[in-house]
């Protein structure tokens, strides 16, 4: 009998394509939800990836120019008062404050030093809600994932036990399918989750990072400013 058990289970497919055609339509909508969430995440953490890899090039790239010597109106001349760069508009922000605050005859109108500050911070708090975009949707999936895929396995759990009742009969052939699709769920949640977490936790730095070389520059070129303001 325990022969004929193995022979019978030895010939159900387990693969995922035959589980996930077996599964309840509850344990099924779990699937494809977890399956969208990891693809989603995927999308965002090649993008992110590849789009703070250009922006620490262009800050790198722009950071030699505006410590090349080269006149400051010059160099806002070149960049232009909407540049692409991140690290760009934070000096076109300040220096479109810069040129503001002069009046037509020359003099400057007082605060200017405070107005240029708040220009560039700003910038530079605009150019974080693009970096951090998408980053809230990685933590989600990452704390949700495992629960959902657990709320799958208890309801595929559930619903081979009742079949289970029905038959009458708790030999392999019977259990093991049913657990099996079950167990799927939780899989893919561990699965879309694990990868959320820690790409989140490094784009988060990287993010942090990024923003902080921006502060550092902006507050190298308010005290530029301010030594021109005081002479």
């Amino acid at each position: 009998m325990e022969t004929e058990t193995l022979a019978a289970a030895a010939e159900i497919d387990f693969s995922f394509l035959a589980l996930f055609l077996r599964a309840t339509l509850t344990v099924k909508l779990v699937v494809i939800l977890l399956i969208a969430a990891s693809f989603w995440s995927w999308a965002i953490i090649i993008t992110k990836l590849i789009a703070y890899r250009t922006t620490r090039a262009a800050a790198a790239a722009f950071d030699r120019k505006f410590w090349s010597g080269e006149p400051l109106d010059e160099l806002f001349d070149q960049v232009g008062p909407t540049p692409e760069a991140a690290a760009e508009k934070v000096f076109a922000a300040g220096m479109i404050e810069w040129r503001r605050s002069h009046r037509a005859d020359g003099g400057l109108i007082a605060n200017a030093s405070s107005r240029i500050d708040r220009s560039m911070d700003v910038a530079i708090a605009k150019e974080g809600e693009a970096l951090n975009k998408g980053l809230s949707f990685l933590a989600t999936v990452a704390s949700t994932a495992p629960f959902v895929g657990l709320f799958g396995t208890v309801m595929g759990i559930m619903n081979a036990f009742i079949e289970i009742a029905a038959s009458q009969n708790t030999n392999l052939a019977v259990v093991a399918p049913g657990i099996a699709e079950a167990l799927m769920a939780t899989g893919l949640g561990l699965l879309a989750a694990i990868p959320a977490a820690v790409f989140y936790n490094k784009l988060s730095v990287d993010s942090d990072n990024i923003l902080a070389g921006y502060e550092a520059f902006a507050d190298e070129f308010a005290t530029i400013l301010s030594r021109q303001l005081d002479s």
